[in-house]
């Protein structure tokens, strides 16, 4: 891909996609991790004198403006972190969005309303996605990819917005792809894998990628109960997706390869999940049937830390329980605590599992890499071709060149 450094942006209009779905408590932003993140291409192009349209999605609206969903927060929070002005428009590419970006001069910056406001951006048509995309790209004069956590998305603004536009990769796709890559080849050994979180159905394939790769799987978390239940245990009221079968055949896979698929011993059990629930710690044996499982268990943690205390390689993705309740936390507490110690690379999969670190306390530079993309970690790691990388590794051919 080529880099932010080597795109001419000097008086230019440069259309910036990022990923600025940052967690919302209401109307307040609960982790600026994201926001943070995008802030080194943000201040390049500042600096060189470029003309910013910064973009994202938020949440998932339907397609039409959705007051829970705006970005004005978000930009209020990045005019903070920049210390200066952050236009905001309203809208996305409407008459007051031109406005904007017209007195939009060298060095400024302004915020478009929610891309997923307008249909066009997430629509598997090929014509109204691509409508949408031209009346984005004539913003402006160059686009520039940073939103590592939507590149495996086939969205308007990832995908056909570049092919219309000069295009290079921000900073933060180049460290994102190059942290990930040392997850593919070069592997310092034992490579240890810790999936958890929900989102069973996606972390599954995952999983089997890794019989190949990885020296020890460690299954925590939502994750956790299909695999349980594919061993005949019983999960109680766990939520479990349907998906034991191909825990089964996952286990096998593992004794097969010669893999260390270790599931949880013990558990934290509540028959609600809330804070005010009672909670107990019991045998992965001795769940019942109004129980829930929302946290590993103490005997669980010191066994996952064991495994990864001579770890050379860590990529863990999701938290072990439900982390944002105290009472759950202490599983995913556990395991943070054990890879900031470590001696290890570690790869923190973004999503729910960066925001867990931080709100229990962890810094960023604790790990080797805390990634912005949960989804897009995981579908890099499968192998998948992601097209928001796709996209940017194209050469620009203009529209005249083109006929």
């Amino acid at each position: 891909m080529r880099s932010v450094d080597d795109l001419d942006v000097t008086g230019r209009r440069v259309l910036v996609r990022l990923d600025l779905n940052v967690p919302m408590d209401g109307s307040s932003i609960s982790d600026d991790g994201k926001i943070r993140a995008c802030l080194p291409t943000l201040r390049t192009l500042i600096d060189r004198g470029a003309a910013v349209i910064a973009c994202s999605h938020l949440g998932r609206p339907a397609g039409v403006p959705d007051a829970r969903y705006t970005l004005a927060p978000v930009a209020d929070r990045l005019a903070q972190l920049l210390d200066g002005p952050v236009g905001f428009t309203g809208e996305v590419v409407g008459p007051s969005a031109r406005s904007a970006i017209a007195a939009l001069r060298p060095g400024g910056v302004v915020l478009l309303e929610n891309l997923r406001f307008e249909p066009g951006e997430t629509s598997k048509d090929d014509d109204v996605r691509g409508d949408f995309a031209a009346q984005l790209a004539s913003l402006a004069d160059a686009y520039v990819g940073d939103g590592f956590g939507c590149v495996h998305r086939k969205h308007a603004s990832v995908y056909d917005v570049p092919a219309r536009l000069p295009h290079a990769a921000g900073y933060l796709i180049q460290a994102e792809t190059a942290a990930l890559g040392r997850l593919t080849s070069s592997i310092r050994r034992p490579y240890v894998v810790v999936m958890g979180g929900a989102k069973v159905a996606d972390k599954l394939p995952v999983v089997e990628s890794m019989f190949g790769m990885a020296d020890r799987i460690l299954v925590g978390g939502a994750i956790a109960v299909p695999f349980l239940a594919a061993q005949g245990r019983a999960v109680g009221a766990s939520l479990l997706e349907g998906d034991q079968e191909a825990a089964r055949s996952y286990l096998e896979k593992a004794a097969a390869s010669g893999v260390d698929l270790v599931l949880p011993t013990d558990v934290i059990v509540a028959t609600q999940r809330s804070a005010e629930a009672e909670y107990a710690v019991v045998s992965v044996a001795e769940i019942q049937p109004r129980q829930m499982v929302l946290d590993i268990g103490p005997q669980t943690a010191r066994l996952f830390a064991g495994k990864l205390a001579d770890a050379g390689t860590v990529f863990w993705n999701g938290p072990m329980g439900v982390s944002e309740i105290p009472s759950f936390a202490a599983g995913t507490r556990a395991l943070a605590a054990a890879l900031a110690d470590s001696e290890a690379f570690t790869v923190i999969g973004g999503g729910d599992t960066a925001a867990a670190i931080r709100r229990l306390g962890f810094a960023d530079d604790q790990f080797g890499h805390v990634s912005t993309g949960g989804g897009a970690s995981l579908e890099y790691l499968e192998g998948k071709k992601l097209p928001g990388l796709v996209a940017l590794e194209a050469e620009y051919v203009p529209a005249t060149a083109s006929a």
